[in-house]
C-alpha cells in the first residue's frame, strides 16, 4: 500500500484570534471592583469641578448671594466659600479636590475661597477642549506650571509696600478689612467692624496668632452694638447657690487660674471602705471635710480676690469664698482660661499646695456686667494685654453666625498684611494685569505651550467676569474696557466699578488686598487643576462604599450607591458620560 501522506494547511488569522480569545483572562484586582479610564473619565471629573464651581459661582463679590444649606436639623445663611464647601457633603473624588483647596485657602489666609475655587474650575473648563481635542494632559500640566510662576513673580512686581509710617499702616490695614468685609452680611457697616478688627490684630503683638482673640457671640439688640474688649471677656459659667452674694467688681485683684476640682465629693464608684466600729464612719466623713476645707483655705491664704478654674467649682466652695470677699467662677472654657492666662499673667496650678505670689496674676478692672441677656465676666486694663475679645451682638443666631465668619476672615486678611506687608489692587484688577503680562510671554513661547498659557491667562478673567454677573452688569463690555485700559499705560490698577456699572482705579478706591491671598489662590487652584488632570485612571471597590455584607438594615446603602450614584448612577462607566452634579447635605438623605 502506498504510503499515508499527512496535509498540513497554516492557521488562518481568524483561527489564531479564537485561540487567544480563549486563554483565560488574567485578574488583578477582586470581584467586583470597576475601572474606568481613558478621555471620558477624565472629561467626567472636569465636568464634576464645574458643576461644584457653579453652586458657589453667584457668592462672590459685594453683590454676591447667600446660599441657605440645611443640615442636621440646622439652617446656614452663608456665602463664605469655605464653609460652603464644608457643608455641602461631596461625593465625588475629584470634586472633593476643589473642597481641599477652599478649606487650605482658609487655613493659609482666611479669605478669597470663592476665588481659588472658581479659578480652579476655569482653569478645568479651558483644558477641556484640549483634553477632547487629543492632547495629551502632560503637555496641559507644563504649561500650566510654566504660567503659574510667571503669573507669580508678575504679582510679586506689582504688589504695593505697606508704608512704615503707623498712622499710614494702620490706614491701609483698615482698608484693606473693608474689602474682606466688602462681600460679607456685615458690608453696611464695613466701617465700623474694620478699626475693631484692626485694634484686635495688633494688641496680639508679635505673636499673631488669632486664636487669642475671643469671639463671643449675643443674641438681641443691633449690630452696631458690637464692641470690642481690649482684655478677655466670657460668659457667666454655672453657679451654685451663695453666687449671689460674691462681689462683682474688683480693682487691681490678684487672679488665681486652677485646673483643680473644688467640690465636695463623695468615693468613686466601687470603693470599698472597711472599718471595725460604725463610730469610725464619722471620721472618714470628717477627711473629707477636711480636705475640702483645705483646699479652700489655701486659696484664701494666697492672697487671690478672682479664683478661677477649668474644673467645677461646689456649692459649699462657692459660699466659702462668698463669705470671705472672694469671686469664683468653675467650669470656665479652656480657651478662655488660657487667654486670661496670657492677658492676666496668672499660671494655670494643677494643685492648690505651695501656691507662690508669682503665679497669681492681676488686671486693673474686674467686673461682671449684663450684655443683652446674658452675664459676662469681663477683665480689662491687663498688664500684658495681649489678646482681645469681640463681643457681636445681632437679631437670629444665623445673622451671628455669619457676622463670626465674616469678623475671622477680616482677622486673617489684616493679620496677613501685617506680615507679609504688601498689597494689591482688588475689583479683579490683579487678575487682567496679570492676564495681559501672560498673553505677552505666551507670544515668546514656541508650540502647543503657547496655546496653554493663553487659556490660562484667559481663565483668570473669570473674577472680575462673575463680579460683574453677580452685580447685573453686561461682563461682555466691562472686560473689553478692562482690556482696553490695561493694555495702555497707566491702567494696571483699574478693575471693576460695582457702585456706577463700569471700571475705575480700584486702587484709588481702596480696593485693596493681600498680595499673598493673591498668590496663594493662583498656586493652589494650578496644583488642583493639574492633579485633575493627571488622573488617568478610577478604581472603584463597592465594598468599601458601605455596601451591605448580607442581612437586612435601615440606612445602608446599597451596593456602589454613594459613589456610583454620582458617578452617573452606573458604578464607573457612568464616568464616561457628562459628569455628575450630586451633593448630599451632612447628614441629610
Amino acid at each position: 500500500r502506498p504510503p499515508a501522506h499527512t496535509a498540513f494547511r497554516p492557521r488562518t488569522a481568524s483561527a489564531a484570534t479564537m485561540s487567544h480569545m480563549m486563554q483565560p483572562p488574567v485578574i488583578l484586582l477582586r470581584e467586583g471592583t470597576d475601572t474606568s479610564q481613558g478621555i471620558g473619565q477624565l472629561v467626567s471629573n472636569i465636568n464634576a469641578c464645574q458643576a461644584v464651581a457653579e453652586v458657589i459661582r453667584t457668592t462672590l463679590g459685594p453683590c454676591g448671594m447667600d446660599k441657605l444649606i440645611h443640615a442636621e436639623g440646622k439652617s446656614t445663611i452663608s456665602n463664605d466659600g469655605a464653609e460652603l464647601m464644608n457643608l455641602l457633603d461631596i461625593v465625588h473624588p475629584a470634586a472633593k479636590t476643589l473642597c481641599d483647596i477652599a478649606q487650605s485657602q482658609d487655613v493659609e489666609v482666611g479669605d478669597g475661597t470663592t476665588t481659588v475655587v472658581l479659578i480652579a474650575a476655569q482653569f478645568l473648563r479651558n483644558a477641556k477642549q484640549f483634553v477632547e481635542d487629543g492632547m495629551h494632559p502632560m503637555i496641559i500640566v507644563r504649561g500650566y506650571r510654566n504660567a503659574m510662576h510667571f503669573a507669580l513673580k508678575t504679582i510679586r512686581s506689582l504688589a504695593t509696600k505697606i508704608d512704615d509710617d503707623a498712622e499710614k499702616q494702620r490706614q491701609l490695614l483698615e482698608r484693606c478689612a473693608m474689602t474682606s468685609l466688602n462681600s460679607k452680611l456685615i458690608r453696611g457697616h464695613k466701617e465700623f467692624f474694620s478699626k475693631m478688627v484692626v485694634d484686635a490684630v495688633v494688641s496680639l503683638g508679635d505673636d499673631m496668632s488669632l486664636r487669642h482673640v475671643g469671639i463671643k457671640k449675643v443674641v438681641g439688640g443691633g449690630v452696631t452694638e458690637s464692641f470690642l474688649v481690649r482684655g478677655v471677656a466670657f460668659k457667666k459659667t454655672f453657679s451654685y447657690a451663695g453666687f449671689e452674694q460674691m462681689q462683682k467688681q474688683f480693682t487691681n485683684p490678684k487672679i488665681l487660674a486652677l485646673n483643680v476640682e473644688l467640690e465636695l465629693k463623695s468615693e468613686k464608684e466601687n470603693a470599698e471602705v472597711r472599718i471595725e466600729d460604725p463610730s469610725q464612719y464619722q471620721s472618714i466623713v470628717d477627711a473629707e471635710w477636711k480636705i475640702i476645707y483645705g483646699k479652700l483655705e489655701q486659696c484664701v491664704a494666697s492672697g487671690a480676690q478672682i479664683v478661677l478654674s477649668r474644673l467645677p467649682i461646689g456649692d459649699l466652695a462657692t459660699q466659702y469664698f462668698a463669705d470671705r470677699g472672694l469671686f469664683c467662677a468653675g467650669r470656665v472654657a479652656t480657651e478662655d482660661l488660657e487667654r486670661v492666662s496670657r492677658a492676666t499673667g496668672a499660671k494655670i496650678q494643677t494643685s492648690v499646695n505651695g501656691i507662690i505670689p508669682s503665679v497669681l496674676g492681676t488686671c486693673g478692672n474686674f467686673v461682671e456686667q449684663q450684655i443683652g441677656s446674658e452675664r459676662f465676666n469681663v477683665f480689662t486694663d491687663c498688664t500684658d494685654a495681649r489678646t482681645s475679645t469681640l463681643i457681636l451682638r445681632g437679631g437670629a443666631d444665623q445673622f451671628l453666625e455669619e457676622s463670626h465668619r465674616s469678623v475671622w476672615d477680616a482677622l486673617n486678611v489684616v493679620k496677613r498684611c501685617i506680615q507679609n506687608n504688601e498689597i494689591v489692587a482688588g475689583g479683579g484688577a490683579i487678575e487682567m494685569e496679570v492676564s495681559k503680562a501672560l498673553r505677552e510671554y505666551a507670544r515668546t513661547i514656541p508650540g502647543k505651550e503657547q496655546l496653554i498659557i493663553n487659556a490660562y491667562a484667559k481663565s483668570l478673567e473669570i473674577i472680575p467676569q462673575q463680579l460683574c454677573d453677580n452685580a447685573g452688569f453686561d461682563s461682555t463690555d466691562v472686560l473689553n474696557a478692562l482690556r482696553k485700559k490695561h493694555h495702555g499705560p497707566g491702567g494696571e490698577h483699574f478693575g471693576v466699578d460695582i457702585d456706577n456699572d463700569g471700571i475705575c482705579n480700584t486702587f484709588e478706591k481702596f480696593v485693596w488686598e493681600p498680595a499673598a491671598s493673591k498668590i496663594n489662590s493662583y498656586a493652589s487652584a494650578t496644583e488642583a487643576a493639574t492633579q485633575v488632570l493627571c488622573v488617568d485612571e478610577t478604581v472603584r471597590n463597592p465594598q468599601s462604599e458601605g455596601a451591605p455584607r448580607g442581612g437586612r438594615g435601615r440606612g445602608r446603602a446599597p451596593p456602589g450607591g454613594g459613589l456610583s450614584a454620582a458617578m452617573g448612577g452606573r458604578g464607573m462607566s457612568g464616568m464616561m458620560g457628562r459628569g455628575v452634579r450630586k451633593y448630599q447635605g451632612k447628614g441629610g438623605r
